[in-house]
């Protein structure tokens, strides 16, 4: 298993920084200034990169009336057919070129998520590093072996999966000989609440099927991204927008520019502080210590005055000897005069050592 992935300028692995992708999908609202404009925001607020969507609506679903066409599902486009949502959501195949040259002059990466093998073709004609398989095409094998076959990371999205599809999926890929996946934890719902994400499945994906794992999030604001990263999320995947208001089929589910900007840095936020396992203490720490319990005289004694609950005491700061030895200490008699404040020592007591 390939445990650290490359997709351009970029490493993707646990001990690399989590890969932030902007899921541009039908936000261009048909205007291709305003999908220029996604790019940019995208690359301002620090996304590694941009994806697109390669369909037409008649290569991802048929132009047909029939209830089986039609969406009722308690979702934002019920009453809609599939073939008319798909053609307002499409993004132009004639702009992808252009758009890919855009985030790259920007330092991002950009790829897509074919629908069938014609966007597949189209894809590698214009080289692009790494190609995502959405949630609802997991149970499209032959797409998925097609994809695998170009030898290019697979992003998996999982949302609508059962166990045995994700595991069908990511066979397709080993046996076209492609071991570089990276399966997102998703909840197929538009918004997703958030007691529906079950984001402990994250690291279950990484185990179950030797691969990387990470999160495509339609839920509203960071949290869930940012909680995604503390469970080992190398890839987080979000919709970015202009403007919610501006509407479209996917901006009541998108971040806009600043949202988007502040989950990244939230994100790079959460991972300085997870930080290594370690035991080790900082200089910060160190330096800080000086502030911890220790044995100090609490009151004035004379030289041969016994040690009591109230002449010696376990205060702030840390200087005096260990607290682990106020019960051995109490009792003992000191060998000279020491004033309230005193650090307490061994020396102070004949024949004592510590």
């Amino acid at each position: 298993m390939n445990h650290n992935i490359r997709i351009g300028k970029n490493n993707i692995g646990a001990d690399a920084p989590v890969y932030i992708i902007a899921e541009m999908s039908g936000n261009h609202n048909g205007e291709l200034h305003r999908a220029m404009r996604i790019i940019e925001e995208a690359a301002a607020a620090g996304a590694n990169a941009v994806k697109l969507q390669t369909y037409t609506a008649d290569t991802i679903t048929l132009d047909c009336n029939t209830p089986d066409f039609r969406i009722d599902y308690g979702s934002l486009w019920d009453g809609r057919t599939l073939h008319d949502l798909y053609r307002e959501a499409a993004t132009p195949w004639e702009w992808q070129p252009q758009l890919a040259l855009r985030a790259r002059e920007l330092g991002m990466d950009c790829f897509s998520s074919p629908f069938d093998f014609t966007a597949v073709d189209f894809l590698e004609d214009m080289r692009v590093p790494a190609y995502k398989i959405a949630s609802f095409e997991i149970t499209d094998i032959p797409l998925i072996r097609r994809v695998a076959k170009t030898g290019k990371p697979v992003i998996i999205s999982t949302g609508i999966a059962h166990r045995e599809e994700i595991a069908e999926a990511v066979a397709a890929c080993r046996d076209a000989g492609n071991e570089q996946i990276i399966l997102l934890k998703c909840c197929s719902a538009y918004p997703a609440p958030y007691e529906d994400m079950n984001l402990r499945t994250i690291p279950q994906l990484a185990e179950d099927f030797d691969c990387l794992a990470g999160l495509s999030d339609h839920t509203p604001g960071h949290t869930v991204p940012v909680a995604s990263v503390a469970l080992g999320a190398c890839v987080i995947e979000k919709h970015l927008t202009l403007s919610r208001e501006d509407g479209g089929v996917d901006s009541a589910f998108s971040m806009e520019p600043a949202e988007f900007k502040e989950m990244v840095q939230a994100v790079r936020d959460a991972e300085k502080a997870l930080g290594r396992a370690t035991y080790d203490l900082t200089k910060k720490q160190e330096d800080s210590r000086w502030l911890t319990r220790s044995l100090y005289i609490a009151a004035d004694m004379n030289a041969g005055d016994v040690l009591t609950a109230d002449n010696l005491k376990s205060v702030r700061p840390g200087h005096g000897m260990h607290t682990r030895y106020y019960d051995d200490l109490l009792g003992k008699t000191v060998n000279r005069n020491l004033r309230a404040g005193t650090p307490m020592a061994a020396e102070y007591i004949d024949g004592y050592s510590a």
